[in-house]
């Protein structure tokens, strides 16, 4: 069993981003595909607050539901947002990964670093080609 979870899409390219620098640091995390299984009431609230960010920051805004929603107007609870986020996990901005070292959204994924327990094993370049890590495990920016 893993300590390390990520709430993942396999759609998004940053998600998959994170899951591979998950991986590169010698670990398989719990992966939890949140469109199909999403988190609980509890979990989500828990999720925010450790993380320390607003629920409106964990709103992903380019997608259809927020328009419709009109989740642009600052006219909604916290706890309106995150009854939209349980009906449309589709606005849940992802990945989120929980890991001993703390919570994180991994916007860009190379956030996960400062959480990860381990180092990367390798060099690790993300899908678009922009190297990340090097052969020596070391972060490149």
């Amino acid at each position: 069993m893993s300590n390390i979870t990520i709430y993942h899409n396999p759609a998004c390219g940053t998600s998959r981003n994170t899951l591979e620098m998950i991986r590169n640091s010698g670990n398989e995390p719990s992966i939890i595909y949140y469109l199909d299984t999403p988190p609980t009431r509890d979990e989500l609230i828990k999720l925010i607050s450790d993380m320390d960010i607003s629920v409106r920051a964990l709103l992903r805004k380019n997608v259809e539901p927020y328009e419709l929603l009109g989740l642009e107007e600052d006219k909604f609870s916290d706890k309106q947002l995150i009854d939209f986020m349980l009906q449309h996990p589709i606005l849940i901005n992802r990945p989120v990964v929980v890991t001993p070292l703390g919570t994180r959204l991994c916007r860009p994924s190379e956030m996960v670093l400062d959480i990860l327990p381990e180092s990367q094993k390798g060099s690790f370049t993300k899908e678009n080609g922009e190297k990340v890590i090097d052969e020596t495990g070391k972060r490149v920016k």
